[in-house]
């Protein structure tokens, strides 16, 4: 494919992807954040590829690679290996241009993926308790039944369909002068450097993972790490990056820059509150290592691709949820009352002094360490922020209570 020998694909691979898949997928928004750009000291560009049809942008390279079937190869069908975005994307657009799908996806995997794979009108395949099990399950199934196999990262035309992000942000945002890249096996972000370095060779490639799968990190710092724990962006918890996109990494990307989980929450919590928009774990790295390291990327014109939108209900409202608590809007607290008629009514009584919500009150007084005459109460609160909530302990305790806060994750 590429008419550079020493890398998979080309710049003109890319733009052939994004001729081939244009009508066919959603262009989405390239907007400037006004907001995070005044937090961070960078002019900040959301590409917002959680608003494709899957919510995600590997429909892109899924779709370039399915184009790019003969009659013979799309009547025997495609197979993958998937519990995520590509299995969605993959299945979608073969249902659209009636190619028989079967996606492999380990057994662990939530009923809700399962439902909607299914849903595009993919056969699913359950196999394997890990990842690794359900790809050669996938690749015993298409070598028995040929299958033609769909790489989620390590595929030429996948690479390059995914590079059409990069080629969408340049042609809206032409002096860019930084990328900020998730990376899991790496396909988004050699499609996109690919592009980008042959667009502008100065533009810098930034490349991010999570602490917890510091899979490419590794492998470019020669430092091996382990990759393991339940991470928030387990769109890109890879632990193994393909053999094809370290090559353009190794090429192309300056610098791969590691995030914590409380750097991801507060990214996705960010996202939802200044943007407006749902972004799963995965997607919002690029922010995440943006705020984590304002310094390296001040002054500067900085690209973050928001690559997915599909994150749990329930995990999004525990992720709000702590970042709440961690800026003091909502906290517990301890308070040790003596054993008297109206002292819960006294405390209360503090709270609407202070102006302070009440949300939940705990009153214990026989599962305690205390004396038989001690007992505790845990107060979970609303308040306006953490000055507000220092106010409110301050005069509990000159009221001679002993308060202790409750500390969220």
């Amino acid at each position: 494919m590429s008419t550079n020998p020493s890398l998979p694909i080309s710049r003109a691979d890319v733009e052939a992807a994004a001729k081939a898949i244009s009508g066919n997928i959603v262009r989405t928004p390239c907007l400037k954040s006004e907001t995070l750009s005044a937090m961070t000291g960078a002019e900040v560009w959301l590409k917002f590829e959680n608003l494709q049809f899957t919510a995600a942008y590997k429909e892109r390279g899924a779709l370039n690679k399915l184009l790019s079937l003969t009659p013979e190869e799309r009547a025997r069908g495609v197979i993958a290996a998937s519990a995520g975005n590509h299995a969605q994307g993959l299945a979608y657009n073969a249902k659209r241009l009636g190619i028989p799908a079967t996606i492999v996806m380990p057994r662990f995997t939530p009923i809700v993926k399962v439902q909607q794979t299914e849903g595009h009108g993919a056969d699913v395949v359950l196999h394997g308790e890990k990842f690794e099990e359900a790809g050669e399950h996938a690749l015993a199934l298409a070598e028995k039944r040929g299958f033609v196999f769909v790489h989620p990262f390590d595929d030429p035309l996948v690479m390059a369909g995914q590079g059409t992000v990069g080629l969408e942000m340049l042609e809206a945002v032409p002096d860019l002068d930084t990328f900020i890249v998730p990376i899991g096996g790496g396909g988004l972000i050699s499609g996109i450097a690919t592009y980008a370095k042959a667009f502008n060779p100065k533009i810098d490639i930034i490349g991010v993972q999570a602490e917890l799968y510091p899979s490419m990190h590794s492998l470019m710092s020669g430092k091996p790490a382990p990759c393991d724990g339940d991470t928030l962006a387990e769109g890109i918890a890879v632990k193994t990056p393909g053999m094809l996109t370290r090559q353009v990494v190794k090429a192309l990307v300056e610098e791969i820059l590691l995030v914590g989980e409380r750097d991801l929450e507060h990214a996705v919590s960010l996202l939802l509150t200044i943007e407006k928009t749902v972004v799963e774990g995965a997607g919002a790295a690029g922010l995440a290592a943006l705020l984590a390291h304002p310094r390296r990327f001040r002054g500067t014109r900085v690209g973050l691709v928001l690559c997915g939108g599909n994150i749990d209900t329930r995990l999004l409202a525990n992720v709000l949820l702590r970042e709440l608590a961690r800026s003091g809007r909502l906290a517990r607290l301890r308070i040790r009352l003596k054993d008297r008629p109206g002292q819960l009514f006294e405390v209360a009584r503090i709270f609407d002094q202070q102006q302070v919500n009440i949300l939940e009150v705990y009153h214990q007084r026989v599962f305690t360490s205390l004396p038989a005459k001690g007992l505790i109460a845990e107060i979970e609160c609303e308040t306006r922020d953490r000055d507000h909530l220092h106010r409110l302990i301050e005069a509990l305790r000159a009221a001679a209570y002993d308060v202790q806060m409750v500390e969220s994750g």
